[in-house]
């Protein structure tokens, strides 16, 4: 029970473990993946579009996605993949599966728990209003990354500064795991282009040629969509 973060309002944890721990006494959910799970569904949702997550990019996800009458990201004719970007204008009511191990993965786990939202750095005010009409207590879950070879989570510090975005919008008795992601992201939220390119992740995007996900993940409150699961599937 000690690690479900008894007596806090605003709670937050890393990964599946975390997410397993703090969502059965949660009164909503908000999973943070910052690159780029969580910045494709504002983005998208935003548009009117509809992403269904899936924990696998392999055959049983163009199997998933031909049973739910979606396209498949990076494997359609326009383009759409798990990149921001290639999002931006993506028409209303459009389909879309997009399959990662991060954050769509957290979100393939949820099952009948709390109201659950997709949160990140463009939305953190408008999914944090949302996550506090369902009740006080709210679990934060930065996703992370995952190592290349071992595929164990990695703990991204945009994950943990979008968590912190979320949590400074939240009114409660914060964990000491929450007040330290809402103090990172303060120290950072004035400059928060030049910390996401320092970061790991911000380098590995620059070496695939993806810079430019660095400056949509990090527009700060720039969106007003609150993405929530419904249904197995991620709406506006």
């Amino acid at each position: 029970m000690i690690y479900r973060q008894p007596g806090y309002d605003i709670i937050c944890e890393w990964g599946q473990e975390g997410l397993e721990q703090l969502g059965p006494t949660a009164d909503a959910i908000i999973i943070v993946d910052v690159f780029s799970f969580c910045t494709c569904v504002d983005v998208a949702t935003a548009n009117g579009a509809v992403i269904y997550p899936f924990p696998y990019n392999d055959e049983s996800a163009q199997a998933f996605a031909d049973e739910k009458k979606a396209l498949l990201a990076g494997e359609n004719e326009y383009g759409y993949e798990l990149s921001p970007a290639s999002l931006l204008t993506i028409p209303e009511r459009t389909r879309l599966v997009l399959p990662s191990m991060n954050g769509s993965a957290l979100s393939s786990l949820i099952g009948d728990e709390a109201p659950t939202f997709a949160g990140c750095l463009r939305n953190a005010r408008a999914v944090a209003i949302a996550a506090r009409q369902f009740g006080r207590r709210v679990a934060v879950i930065p996703a992370g990354e995952r190592w290349r070879h071992s595929r164990t989570m990695r703990p991204a510090l945009e994950d943990w500064l979008g968590a912190g975005a979320v949590v400074s919008y939240l009114s409660g008795n914060l964990s000491p795991e929450a007040e330290a992601a809402a103090a990172a992201f303060e120290h950072a939220r004035h400059h928060l282009v030049d910390a996401l390119a320092r970061t790991a992740s911000g380098q590995e995007l620059f070496e695939h040629d993806m810079a430019d996900t660095i400056d949509i993940a990090a527009a700060l409150n720039h969106s007003a969509a609150a993405p929530r699961l419904i249904g197995g599937a991620y709406i506006a």
